[in-house]
């Protein structure tokens, strides 16, 4: 992706020292031996798991056999025999993740095929105590007045964000840090003068991570719904694991079997988004290119009409910004609205930062953000909310 006018600025690669270096040497190996760890795979699926191993610590890039389901799409890709932080980082993650859902026989007939390796990590988290107390907190929510109402509930999807087991699993719970309070971009005002300007109409939501990640995003939805902003809510999920955490169909039906198994305000939440979900106005969509290893301005027809039908559509999370407005080494003043111009309608970006990619900065709060930590970028205590009209 460039921009018209400008030099295209350089697509991440696993650089030495670089976030995504890191992840490719460390999170990528780690994860691995924590799946391992996590499901007694029987000795054929370790097997395949040493292989995997081998390949991205001391190879080169592969390509899958021609008998693995789901290869086909794969095939013609240009990137095999380069060594994996040589090609760009956005295509290797996701080649990587395939290729682990690959070895554990998720693909293919058998008894492993469909069980997600995360699992183990998803279930955990939605079963905490943590997740009692927020949703417990729900019931304080008719005690503000609607306008902060709507703020309380659009941060609470926004720092929702960070919430991500990827990130967690290798940072630990100390790496994600104390958040700052104000985004560093908000156009949250923005964001609701698109959703009242006209009559209700079709919020796309773009899920990123499961669990305590998307229960906030489903009680935004059911406000959406219920304060008339959206007559229906399209929310786009992965066809299957993605990124460790990434939501999926089975993980947003825990999710709302987990809301209503709570109680007070969580429990009604949950009943109207079981009935919104039975009468067609709260809609689960999975398409394909939701697991694609390319930027936004590359999607089909049938997902550009969908997001062109849309009043608003809301992308959560750094993968879905990545592919928003491309997954390069952006000057983060660069325009938000022209790094995203291609996208057919309104669109809103909601994310946590957890990498080197950001667009949209004013200069002024480009500098007071160099002149803190070094890692303001990836530590996952900064936050935005972008809107481009």
């Amino acid at each position: 992706m460039t921009l018209p006018g400008h030099d295209p600025a350089p697509v991440v690669v696993g650089t030495p020292g670089s976030f995504a270096r890191g992840v490719l040497d460390e999170r990528h190996p780690a994860l691995i031996e924590r799946v391992r760890r996590a499901t007694p795979y029987p000795p054929e699926r370790q097997l395949a798991l040493d292989s995997l191993l081998q390949d991205i610590t001391g190879g080169s890039v592969e390509p899958l056999d021609d008998d693995e389901p789901g290869a086909v799409r794969w095939r013609d890709e240009p990137h095999y025999g380069r060594p994996w932080a040589d090609v760009p980082f956005l295509w290797a993650e996701s080649f990587f993740y395939f290729r682990l859902l690959a070895a554990l026989g998720y693909f293919a007939p058998g008894p492993w095929q469909g069980i997600d390796p995360f699992a183990p990590f998803k279930n955990a988290e939605l079963a905490g105590a943590e997740v009692d107390g927020e949703l417990a907190a729900l019931d304080r929510l008719a005690e503000l007045p609607p306008r902060e109402r709507d703020r309380t509930l659009l941060l609470s999807s926004l720092w929702g964000n960070r919430a991500d087991l990827g990130f967690r699993l290798s940072a630990g719970e100390a790496g994600l840090g104390d958040r700052v309070p104000g985004p560093v971009v908000d156009d949250s005002a923005a964001l609701w003068d698109v959703l009242s300007a006209g009559e209700p109409g079709k919020v796309c939501l773009v899920a990123d991570n499961a669990g305590p990640e998307l229960l906030p995003d489903l009680v935004l939805s059911d406000h959406l719904l219920t304060t008339g902003r959206a007559a229906s809510v399209v929310l786009h999920l992965k066809p299957y694991p993605y990124y460790v955490s990434d939501a999926t169909t089975t993980d947003t039906l825990a999710c709302l079997d987990r809301l209503t198994g709570a109680s007070g305000h969580a429990a009604a939440v949950g009943g109207r988004l079981r009935q919104a979900m039975g009468d067609g106005r709260l809609v689960l969509r999975a398409h394909p290119f939701s697991c694609a290893p390319y930027s936004y301005d590359r999607m089909p027809d049938d997902l550009r009409e969908d997001f062109a039908s849309a009043t608003l559509t809301v992308l959560k999370g750094d993968l879905n910004y990545r592919r928003l407005v491309g997954d390069r080494h952006w000057q983060a003043t660069t325009p938000f609205a022209e790094a995203t111009a291609y996208f057919p309608g309104p669109v809103a970006a909601l994310r946590t930062l957890k990498c080197d990619v950001v667009t949209g900065l004013t200069p002024s709060t480009l500098e007071r953000l160099n002149a803190g930590t070094g890692s303001w970028r990836t530590s996952g205590t900064h936050a935005l909310i972008q809107v481009r009209t």
